[in-house]
C-alpha cells in the first residue's frame, strides 16, 4: 500500500478520534462529580432524596446505554407537547447519554468507596471537632480516592471504548470513518488500525491511573 494511500486511509480516522476523545473528556469530567453527587444523595437522611437517587441508579445500571442513547437522541423529540423543545444535536445528545450513565456507575464506585472507611474515622473527626465539611474534604475524600482509583480506571477504559457506540447514532467518530475507509477501498485494514488507536488511547490510560494510584498510595 502506498504512503498516499495510507495517508488517506489514517487521517480520516484520526479527525474521528478526535471526536471520541472530546466525548470522553466531557464525560468523564462531568460523569464523576456527577456520581459523587448521586452518592452523596443515595446516603442523605432525606428518604425521598435517597430513594430517588437509588432508583435512578438502578435505572442507568439496568439498561443499556445504546437504548439510552437512542431515546435522548430519537424519542425524546418524539414526547408530544414538549418534544420540540428536546431536540439534541446527536453529539450534545451523545454526550448527555453517556454523562447520565456514567454518572450512575460512578456514584456505585464512590459509594463503596465510602463504605470502606472505617466507621471510627468520623467518630474521631467529631472528637476533634471537625465540621462535617471538614470530614468529608479532609479526612474521608483523600481515603476513599486512593480505595476507588482502580475501579474508576476500570471505568474509565470502559468508555473509551463505549465511545464506538456514537456509531449507531451518526456521530462521526472513529469507529463511523474506519467503516467509511472499508466501504470506499473495499479493505478491512481499518477496521484493524481502528483498533490499535483505540489500544494507545486505553495505553494512555492505564499509564495515568498506574501514576495516580503510585501517587495516592504514598503520599
Amino acid at each position: 500500500m502506498s504512503l498516499d494511500k495510507w495517508i488517506s486511509m489514517i487521517k480520516p480516522m484520526l479527525e474521528g478520534a478526535q471526536m471520541t476523545v472530546l466525548l470522553f473528556l466531557i464525560a468523564i469530567v462531568v460523569s464523576i462529580p456527577l456520581g459523587f453527587l448521586l452518592t452523596l444523595a443515595v446516603k442523605s437522611s432525606s428518604k425521598p432524596l435517597s430513594w430517588l437517587a437509588h432508583t435512578y441508579i438502578y435505572v442507568m445500571r439496568g439498561t443499556p446505554l445504546l437504548l439510552q442513547l437512542l431515546v435522548i437522541c430519537f424519542g425524546l423529540p418524539m414526547i408530544p407537547g414538549i418534544g420540540e423543545y428536546l431536540v439534541l444535536d446527536r453529539f450534545t445528545a451523545a454526550c448527555v447519554g453517556f454523562i447520565l450513565n456514567y454518572a450512575a456507575y460512578f456514584a456505585e464506585i464512590f459509594r463503596g468507596g465510602l463504605l470502606a472507611i472505617d466507621k471510627g474515622q468520623y467518630e474521631a473527626s467529631q472528637v476533634l471537632g471537625f465540621s462535617k465539611w471538614q470530614t468529608l474534604t479532609r479526612i474521608i475524600l483523600p481515603q476513599m480516592v486512593r480505595v476507588v482509583l482502580p475501579s474508576v480506571s476500570n471505568e474509565s477504559i470502559t468508555l473509551i471504548k463505549d465511545t464506538a457506540l456514537l456509531y449507531a447514532v451518526a456521530v462521526p467518530d472513529l469507529l463511523h470513518y474506519a467503516q467509511t475507509v472499508v466501504n470506499r477501498d473495499f479493505t478491512i485494514v481499518p477496521f484493524f488500525v481502528a483498533g490499535i488507536i483505540y489500544l494507545i488511547m486505553t495505553l494512555l490510560l492505564t499509564v495515568l491511573f498506574k501514576w495516580l494510584e503510585r501517587r495516592f498510595k504514598f503520599e
